[in-house]
C-alpha cells in the first residue's frame, strides 16, 4: 500500500514499475537524511502542539533506532514500498505504533525529497571539498619539489618556450582554486532548508521553519514555499556544475600526464605497479589510470547538460521529471571521488626526469631567449625578432641553450607564487560555512 494510495484501487505493476525506475536503487544513499530531516520535522511538530511532547519523544527514538540500522548497514527498501520515505514511516509507526502516522503532518514527499537531497548534496559537496583540497596541496608540493626541473612548454603542441614542472603542476593547483569558486557557490545553494514549503504551497498548520533549519544546521532557508520546490533541480544542476569545473581540470591533468609519459616526450614516470602492460608487447607501461580518469571527467562534464535538458520547459511546481536528477547526478559525484583520489595516488608516485632540455633538439626553446638578449643590449625588439628568426631559418642558430634562465615575474620560472595561490584557495575554502 502506498502512502497516497486510496482503498479499493490498484496500481497496474507496469504502471508502478515504469515511475518507481531506479528511484529505490538511489533512494538507500538519501535514508540517513530523511531520518535526520524526520527527527527534526518531528522536534518541530511537538513544539508547536501538532504532536504532544510524549508522541515526539517517542518518534525520535524510534528514528534514532532506524538511523542506527542504516549506518550498520542493515537498512533496506521492502519490495511493497515506492521509497525511502515510505519506508522509514512504515518502520517507525511498526516500532511506536500510532504516533508514527503523525510525522507526516505539516509536510509532503515533495518537501521530504527535496530537503534529503539538499542534505545530501550538502555532505557531498563537503566531501569533495575535502578531496578537493588534498589533491591541490599534493599540486603545490609537488610543485615545490620539481620547480627546477626544466620541461619543454608547448602551443598549438608545437615547441614554445622553456616550462619546469613545477610550473606545470601549480598551474592545476590554480585551476583548482576557480573550480572551488563553483562548488562553494554550489554548497551555498544546497545549504538552504526547504523543509515546511510542503507540496509547494506550504500549510495551514503552524510550522516553525527556523526552527527545523536551525535543527538541521542549514545556513538559510529557502523563503517562498513554491522557489522551495522550484529548487529541486536547479541545485543539482548548480552542484552538477561545480563537479564539472573539477572534473575538467583533471582530464586536462590527465591528458598531460598521458602525453608527458609517452616515450617520444619522456619527461615523467611512475612505479611499474600504477601502469599496466599489454598482452602482446613486452615493454608497454601504459597510463590506464590516467586515460580512465580522462573519460570519467569527460563523462562528468557532461552531467550539467543532461540536467538543464530535463529541466528545460518545466513549470513551477513539483513535476516527476525530477526523479531522474538523482539517476544523472548520484554516479557522477562518486565516479569524481573515485577519480581524485586516484589521481592523488598517482601524482604522489611521480618522478620527472632529469637534464630534459638538454637534448639538442629543444634548444629552439630558447629562441625567445637570444631576442631578449638582444633587447637588453638596446636593440628594439622587432628588430631583435627579425634577427632571431632569420639565423633559425638559415640553421645558424648558436644561441647557448643551456645558460641559466632569469625569470623573476609573479608566475614566472623562477617565482612559480605558490604562496598566493595557496591562500587565495584557503580564502575560497573558507566559504564553506
Amino acid at each position: 500500500m502506498k502512502l497516497w494510495q486510496k482503498e479499493n484501487t490498484t496500481v497496474s505493476s507496469i504502471i508502478d514499475q515504469f515511475t518507481v525506475g531506479r528511484d529505490k536503487e538511489f533512494d538507500i544513499l538519501l535514508a540517513k537524511y530523511d531520518v535526520q530531516g524526520s527527527m527534526a520535522h518531528v522536534q518541530m511538530l511537538g513544539e508547536v502542539g501538532l504532536m504532544s511532547k510524549a508522541e515526539a519523544d517517542l518518534a525520535i527514538g524510534g528514528l534514532k533506532e532506524i538511523m542506527a540500522s542504516i549506518e550498520a548497514g542493515e537498512f533496506s527498501l521492502s519490495p511493497e514500498v515506492e521509497d525511502v520515505h515510505s519506508q522509514v514511516e512504515f518502520l517507525l509507526t511498526q516500532k511506536i505504533g500510532e504516533a508514527g502516522k503523525k510525522i507526516h503532518s505539516g509536510r509532503s514527499r515533495n518537501d521530504q525529497v527535496a530537503v534529503d537531497i539538499k542534505l545530501y548534496l550538502r555532505a557531498e559537496i563537503l566531501a569533495i571539498k575535502k578531496e578537493t583540497t588534498n589533491l591541490f596541496q599534493l599540486l603545490i608540493s609537488q610543485s615545490e619539489a620539481f620547480k627546477d626541473k626544466l620541461i619543454p612548454g608547448y602551443t598549438h603542441l608545437q615547441l614554445a618556450m622553456p616550462s619546469s614542472a613545477g610550473l606545470w603542476l601549480g598551474a592545476y593547483a590554480e585551476s583548482l582554486t576557480d573550480d572551488m569558486e563553483l562548488l562553494a557557490a554550489a554548497y551555498a545553494i544546497a545549504n538552504k532548508n526547504p523543509l515546511g514549503s510542503g507540496a509547494g504551497y506550504g500549510s495551514s498548520f503552524p510550522l516553525n521553519r527556523k526552527r527545523t533549519t536551525e535543527l538541521l544546521c542549514f545556513g538559510n532557508l529557502n523563503w517562498n514555499s513554491v522557489y522551495a520546490q522550484m529548487t529541486r533541480g536547479k541545485t543539482e544542476k548548480v552542484t552538477a556544475i561545480g563537479i564539472s569545473s573539477i572534473a575538467a581540470t583533471m582530464a586536462r591533468l590527465s591528458m598531460d600526464a598521458c602525453m608527458y609519459l609517452n616515450q617520444n616526450f619522456g619527461f615523467i614516470s611512475f612505479p611499474a605497479e600504477l601502469t599496466t602492460g599489454s598482452s602482446i608487447m613486452p615493454h608497454k607501461k601504459n597510463p590506464d589510470v590516467f586515460e580512465l580518469i580522462r573519460a570519467k571527467c569527460n563523462r562528468i562534464q557532461s552531467v550539467p547538460n543532461e540536467i538543464t535538458l530535463l529541466l528545460t520547459n518545466l513549470p513551477s511546481g513539483y513535476h516527476r521529471d525530477l526523479q531522474l536528477t538523482k539517476e544523472i547526478l548520484f554516479p557522477a559525484i562518486e565516479e569524481l571521488k573515485a577519480c581524485l583520489q586516484l589521481m592523488q595516488l598517482m601524482l604522489s608516485k611521480m618522478e620527472v626526469k632529469d637534464n630534459i632540455l638538454e637534448d639538442e633538439k629543444y634548444k629552439y626553446l630558447f629562441s625567445v631567449e637570444a631576442v631578449n638578449e638582444l633587447v637588453n643590449k638596446g636593440v628594439s625588439f622587432r628588430d631583435a625578432y627579425k634577427e632571431v628568426g632569420n639565423t633559425i631559418e638559415k640553421g645558424n642558430f648558436s644561441f647557448d641553450y643551456k645558460k641559466q634562465l632569469h625569470h623573476t615575474h609573479e608566475g614566472s620560472l623562477g617565482n612559480l607564487c605558490n604562496k598566493e595561490i595557496t591562500e587565495a584557495f584557503e580564502k575560497v575554502a573558507a566559504k564553506f560555512i
